[in-house]
């Protein structure tokens, strides 16, 4: 599956500093919902109350992940997207380590490396 396919499906959450409007997790968040698709934010280390703070918060499948964190964090978020039947995760340039890779890969993950944003303009062009 190349990551331009995980745009086919609408029920999208993305794991990061999404309330931070710095942040490329807040970018990709408010991106996809331009565009939209069905997506909610998940930061474990909020404290603002805005966001929630586990996959498990979230009221719909999630059928795409987006892993915009800290890799040793982000291992935790797969983990947990496992045990809710999530299987495509899209991770984020800097999100990236063997752990989580192996980890979806011995679990039928599907883990593909890319950008969310440089997808969604190709995605925009096609519309």
């Amino acid at each position: 599956m190349e990551a331009q396919e995980l745009l086919n499906y609408k029920n999208w959450v993305v794991v990061g500093d999404v309330v931070n409007p710095e942040k490329y997790a807040h970018r990709i968040l408010n991106s996809l919902k331009g565009a939209g698709f069905n997506i909610e934010g998940v930061s474990p280390s909020d404290k603002t109350g805005t966001a929630k703070k586990s996959l498990s918060e979230i009221s719909y499948k999630i059928e795409v992940l987006d892993l915009c964190i800290n890799p040793v964090k982000g291992l935790q978020i797969v983990q947990e997207a496992k045990e809710l039947g999530i299987d495509k995760v899209l991770i984020q340039p800097g999100a990236e380590s063997e752990d989580i890779l192996e980890y979806c890969e011995k679990n039928n993950i599907t883990a593909i490396e890319g950008c969310a944003l440089v997808e969604l303009s190709y995605y925009k062009r096609k519309l």
